[in-house]
């Protein structure tokens, strides 16, 4: 977490904050929610049954849950299987390409052979 940086639109200093984490179940434990919540970065992770179990186990003990928003991490999974096809292109998993403007042709190519692959998932609308 400490190498993270998200680039800034504009002149400046790039984030190293964002609003946001969407994880999955493997990084749900104390130690990375605390280092979130002391950050000031909300965290969409589910919870493990294991660890659902031993909270509800303790009673009042136990504490609340933590926040979690379904429709939040809905998204996630939908950026991660687009994620997955893309690197269904070995160009693009091997990142073979060296400048970056190379690379962002090849990604387009690949997300229109996508596009054009699979035409029966697309948006109701975008057909006549």
């Amino acid at each position: 977490m400490g190498r993270l940086r998200i680039r800034r639109a504009g002149p400046g200093r790039p984030r190293a904050r964002p609003g946001r984490l969407l994880a999955d179940k493997a990084y749900s434990n104390r130690k990375i929610r605390s280092y979130l919540r002391r950050r000031g970065i909300k965290a969409t992770i589910p919870e493990k049954s294991d660890q659902q179990k031993t909270r509800v186990a303790k009673g009042a003990a136990g504490g609340r849950p933590p926040a979690f928003d379904t429709q939040t991490y809905k998204q996630r999974n939908t950026a991660e299987r687009a994620f997955n096809k893309l690197k269904g292109f070995r160009a693009v998993a091997m990142r073979t390409d060296k400048r970056e403007y190379v690379f962002q042709g090849t990604i387009d190519v690949a997300s229109i052979k996508i596009w054009l692959r699979d035409p029966v998932r697309q948006d109701p609308s975008d057909t006549p």
